[in-house]
């Protein structure tokens, strides 16, 4: 599924949340400013990136697919439902085993009668510190799926909040952890509560990087050190989680790239070393996503 190269683990190469967010930047439909930055990522050894934009998120298979052609990069797609203030009406009405079907058929047989099939299932969500009852039915949902297709799964945490509880959950329900990534994790800025989830033997994403309004990238690279020595480097997952046009080159935002040009120098700078950055980008993908 995966090709030799650096793999983002957490990305969104279209994506539109405008409706509920009141905001155009929500809406990421920029086919052309995305491929060039694709092909510059491309250029800096990029080949793949795991695409979390699922049912109700304005996904948009065609459009993933032609930025794949044109830049090179091999664009894996999910399938899932993202938290509860973004879910289309078809969640509320649909039973958990009705949901777990539509992921089912995305994952068997292809995305919206394309020959796409969604090799990952997310991101799934909650909410802020809170669980509602039909993302808890999603994550039931899930479940279902994940049993029946050994399809990896990956969260998210809204600004890093019930890590745990999805950890937790996971256990409760029998899911080898090491095929589940709780997202973004560096929001929280606590390596103790990274610890846990990292103990348990979940994987982990920081996956904000360069959002730097929500945390500091040196708070980012001084815990993912600490993760190194601890032991923990090979669960942990590198990636920006890009979702606006305002994140984009052209417009003056910090662009796909900033993970590579800035983010690993600063890395080196907080004493994480070339083997450990390697596995970041390459190796724990790779391992992964082939289960």
């Amino acid at each position: 599924m995966l090709v030799d190269g650096i793999t983002y683990m957490h990305e969104h190469t279209t994506i539109d949340l405008s409706e509920v967010k009141n905001s155009e930047d929500c809406n990421l439909d920029i086919l052309e400013e995305t491929v060039n930055e694709y092909k510059k990522l491309y250029d800096k050894g990029v080949r793949n990136i795991i695409d979390v934009t699922n049912f109700g998120m304005g996904r948009n298979i065609p459009y993933v697919q032609k930025v794949a052609e044109e830049s090179g990069i091999n664009i894996v797609c999910s399938i899932g439902f993202y938290q509860e203030t973004f879910y289309p009406i078809q969640v509320f009405r649909e039973t958990k085993e009705q949901l777990a079907e539509r992921m089912i058929k995305d994952i068997y047989e292809g995305i919206k009668g394309t020959d796409i099939k969604a090799g990952i299932i997310g991101e799934i969500g909650t909410s802020h510190n809170k669980w509602t009852e039909t993302e808890r039915k999603v994550f039931e949902a899930v479940i279902i799926a994940h049993r029946e297709t050994g399809t990896p799964i990956t969260t998210h945490t809204t600004l890093g909040t019930l890590g745990h509880e999805q950890v937790a959950f996971f256990k409760k329900k029998d899911v080898n952890l090491n095929r589940v990534i709780i997202g973004h994790v560096d929001l929280t800025g606590d390596s103790d509560y990274i610890f846990h989830m990292l103990d348990e033997g979940a994987y982990v994403e920081f996956d904000t990087i360069g959002k730097e309004n929500y945390m500091s990238d040196k708070t980012r690279a001084n815990i993912l050190k600490e993760i190194q020595d601890k032991g923990f480097i090979n669960q942990v997952f590198l990636s920006m989680d890009i979702t606006r046009k305002s994140h984009l080159e052209y417009q003056n935002g910090i662009g796909y790239s900033y993970l590579l040009d800035q983010f690993v120098p600063l890395l080196e700078q907080t004493g994480v070393t070339e083997a450990s950055i390697e596995k970041l980008l390459i190796k724990n993908p790779m391992d992964f996503m082939k289960g």
